[in-house]
């Protein structure tokens, strides 16, 4: 396993009765999603699938970068993670949370921005397109409410991916529900950005 990867597959026991018939062959898979839950320490992934008529992980876990030293390090070894996920798992798509910041923190902006900006970079040079979704888009699909806490998020993964227990950590969740808001609005419109 990649040292950069920490893989968490909490769908194991929630898979464990599917017979392997019901799990397609990766080549013949109509669209798998890799949600991503961007952080300039810890960076949240997840990758769904249909199968057998719902959704099912395939991986998910989180790219941890150093905590301490220069920040062009630390965004290598998010850029280098996110890069082995995308080898190794082949998604369709990557979904990826957009930048939010309050007014009073802007130098988080900044610096989360550039977590993205090795997210996206990652995903264009593995030639799959990348779609953004905000925090409150993706919690009032999954939830209804565009401020439920990071517990209801949870809880909702948990339920729409009939997990036996709570995906951990939040990152993982976040990038679990990331990956699902896009698989519920794939085939809806999107309205095009202000030029």
């Amino acid at each position: 396993m990649n040292k950069r990867r920490e893989d968490v597959k909490p769908q194991e026991e929630a898979l464990k009765d599917q017979p392997s018939s019901l799990i397609p062959h990766p080549s013949s898979l109509p669209l798998r999603i890799l949600g991503i839950d961007p952080g300039l320490g810890v960076t949240g992934y997840g990758v769904v699938e249909p199968a057998g008529g719902r959704l099912r992980i395939c991986e998910a876990g989180v790219v941890r970068a150093p905590a301490h030293g220069p920040i062009s390090r630390r965004l290598a070894a998010i850029y280098e993670g996110v890069r082995d996920v995308i080898a190794a798992l082949k998604p369709a798509v990557m979904a990826l949370e957009e930048l939010y910041s309050h007014y009073q923190r802007p130098r988080t902006a900044i610096l989360m921005g550039h977590a993205r900006g090795v997210i996206c970079l990652a995903g264009a040079q593995a030639g799959i397109p990348v779609v953004h979704y905000s925090a409150t888009q993706v919690k009032r699909i999954l939830t209804g409410s565009g401020r439920a806490p990071k517990s209801q998020v949870q809880q909702a993964i948990q339920r729409e991916l009939g997990l036996d227990r709570l995906p951990e950590p939040p990152d993982v969740a976040d990038a679990l529900a990331i990956a699902l808001c896009h698989y519920y609005l794939k085939d809806k419109p999107r309205a095009r950005p202000a030029r």
